[in-house]
């Protein structure tokens, strides 16, 4: 039997003291919070700080765990040959602590929208339910399974 092999992945939901949330455009998903893969060697703390960096220019201190998210979907990588791996998602509440907005390779925007009007511009549903977890945030870490592929379905969700 094979070693599992997953991806961990983390998100920061950055809502600065106006009340608004940090919110980036990729190139191939549209608005979204930053976040992204946990590289080798590196802390789940350390690499949302740098990915909200790298994606926003924006400094943050991250205060506390949220949700946690499987993706479960089973398919091929672009290549049509690679089997993609189980994801494992972690998004944390942060603040914003200095920088200045900036873009980079991965986003072709970044700006501080009204937490009420985030969802209107949030179009992947893996990341509308993911930011909806964070509204409804009440002390417990939701945990919900999705699949994201043939289309994204909701297969398991709790508080923990």
């Amino acid at each position: 039997m094979a070693m599992p092999t997953h991806i961990v992945a983390v998100g920061g939901i950055v809502e600065n003291e106006q009340g608004e949330i940090l919110l980036v455009k990729t190139y191939h998903g549209g608005w979204v919070f930053p976040g992204g893969q946990v590289e080798t060697g590196e802390n789940l703390i350390e690499a949302l700080v740098r990915e909200i960096k790298e994606e926003s220019g924006i400094d943050t201190e991250v205060s506390r765990l949220i949700g946690v998210y499987s993706n479960i979907a089973i398919y091929k990588w672009h290549d049509g040959v690679t089997d993609v791996p189980t994801k494992v998602m972690l998004d944390y509440i942060c603040k914003p602590v200095g920088g200045q907005l900036s873009t980079s390779d991965e986003t072709s925007d970044s700006r501080w929208v009204a937490k009420d009007n985030a969802l209107d511009m949030i179009t992947s549903p893996a990341i509308r339910t993911r930011f909806q977890a964070y509204l409804e945030f009440a002390g417990n870490v939701a945990y919900i399974v999705y699949e994201t592929k043939p289309e994204f379905k909701v297969a398991m969700s709790r508080e923990i």
